[in-house]
């Protein structure tokens, strides 16, 4: 039985991806793979078919071994809600609220249940390959840790760490991680990747013997920077810091960054449309008139990102944009500020409150404590689908009289407004089906929907493979990946 775990100098290194890759490299191998993360931190998350929830990232790395996701895979899950409070999800499932304090007490009374789900994949596959999360060189964090060396330990995983060199200072990264970690942490680390490398690697020579000098752990390639990520989901909120200029141009899908948006990677289908730009709109800007559709995401806060999006005056451009003839969509949390008014009596979000919402569909919403989790298909626009729901809420009204979508199950879901403009949702992954975003682009006079999401997603992943079978020393890491 062997097993493999990545850990970065730091956040947005690259890891997930580089999972991803040896998991596919290795599955096309002819190995039975299975990706781990012992704890996650992300409002981007996936339904799972034993019907919890996990992290994207982890719910890619299960199609990079070509396996369904499963609760195992990412057995601790955070999904931040406020600045220090997070909902806590313990194998797929909702297990309460804790703040950053709590948590960090909490967490060792995790381990356990994190080698239980380790335990059941270890038994399943040939090799686990397990994502840390952001570095044992925080060693302020050290106590009671479950995402890094806690759990290589505990596991007996060896572990590659990974530096990033596109954003400069690798070499002191490494070499500084060995120097502020405990001796017995530094053990369990057996050697080094450079990652998105931009050039011509051999210019970097000198400094990777001056790594391997310093750390006294041997290096097993140097990656180059990976094109091909870009075609895979999103999973860190990390890209959305860097948002582009929009330019012109009547295929604009405009999104509003909002402060708990949750699985933007709903978007991402669109990003590979060639008559398409997204454009996600930062804090301090305003939402482009030249849109054609405004996207309302979802959202960890429903009604404290509905007070953010009227602070920044967005729900003035939704307004104008409308009153234009313009397209909304809104999914999941996006569909339900689309309404009346939410309540939350209850207080799920925080506070026991009731809020007027942007009055575009006619429904209303009521926050309640059980969480929907669920596959569903069916069809919406004329056109054939397959997602997943995430909500805490239901939402009622005479707008559900225009349902968005007809489902297998004889169910209905979302609404319509009567002008037929403003669509609301709340099926995660609708736009992966070329059928909806065909219909969706026709409407703003764009001819889209011809490429296979899911294909596209795959061929990424085989391309990430291929590139870390000649830039890193794979039989190297599986020869030292065996449990001891």
């Amino acid at each position: 039985m062997t097993a493999l775990m990545l850990q970065g100098t730091g956040s947005d290194v690259g890891k997930s991806v580089l999972v991803a890759g040896l998991c596919r490299a290795f599955a096309n191998r002819g190995l039975v793979v299975r990706p781990f993360k012992p704890q996650n931190m992300s409002n981007n998350a996936a339904v799972t078919i034993d019907g919890g929830e996990i992290g994207r990232a982890q719910a890619l790395q299960a199609i990079a071994c070509r396996t369904p996701p499963h609760s195992d895979m990412n057995p601790v899950l955070l999904k931040p809600q406020a600045d220090r409070t997070s909902q806590l999800i313990v194998h797929g499932k909702v297990r309460g609220t804790l703040g950053s304090g709590n948590f960090r007490a909490a967490r060792g009374a995790l381990l356990t249940e994190v080698m239980q789900s380790y335990d059941r994949l270890r038994a399943q596959c040939d090799i686990v390959v397990v994502e840390g999360a952001g570095s044992p060189a925080e060693i302020n964090l050290r106590a009671g840790d479950i995402a890094n060396m806690g759990f290589s330990r505990a596991a007996n995983v060896p572990v590659i760490l990974i530096g990033d060199i596109d954003r400069g200072g690798v070499i002191a990264s490494l070499v500084g991680t060995r120097a502020v970690i405990d001796p017995e942490d530094a053990a369990m680390i057996r050697g080094f990747l450079i990652n998105k490398f931009r050039g011509d690697p051999t210019l970097f020579d000198d400094g990777y013997c001056e790594i391997e000098r310093r750390s006294g752990w041997p290096g097993f390639g140097v990656i180059p920077w990976l094109s091909a990520a870009a075609r895979l989901p999103s999973e860190d909120a990390v890209i959305l810091e860097r948002p582009a200029d929009p330019r012109e141009g009547r295929g604009m899908i405009a999104c509003p960054i909002l402060p708990r948006i949750s699985n933007f990677d709903d978007l991402d289908p669109f990003k590979l449309e060639p008559g398409v730009e997204v454009v996600m709109v930062p804090p301090g800007r305003p939402i482009p008139a030249e849109a054609a559709i405004i996207v309302l995401p979802g959202s960890k806060a429903t009604i404290a990102d509905l007070g953010a999006l009227r602070a920044e005056g967005w729900d003035i451009d939704i307004l104008a944009h409308h009153r234009r003839g313009g397209m909304i969509v809104g999914l999941c949390g996006g569909y339900q500020m689309l309404g009346q008014r939410i309540a939350d009596p209850l207080g799920i979000e925080g506070t026991a409150t009731d809020v007027t919402g942007l009055g575009l569909l006619d429904v209303e919403t009521t926050l309640s404590p059980a969480k929907t989790l669920r596959h569903v298909t069916g069809a919406a626009l004329g056109a054939t689908l397959a997602g997943y729901e995430m909500h805490m809420g239901e939402t009622s009204g005479p707008g559900t009289a225009r349902p968005f979508a007809l489902l297998a199950d004889g169910a209905s879901d979302g609404a319509i407004s009567g002008n037929g403009r403003v669509f609301g949702s709340y099926i995660h992954g609708l736009l992966a089906s070329a059928d909806v975003r065909r219909a969706l682009l026709e409407r703003i006079g764009v001819t889209g929907g011809a490429h296979d999401y899911a294909a596209n997603v795959d061929a990424a992943l085989d391309e990430i493979a291929t590139e870390l079978e000649v830039h890193a020393d794979l039989d190297a890491l599986l020869a030292i990946a065996t449990v001891r």
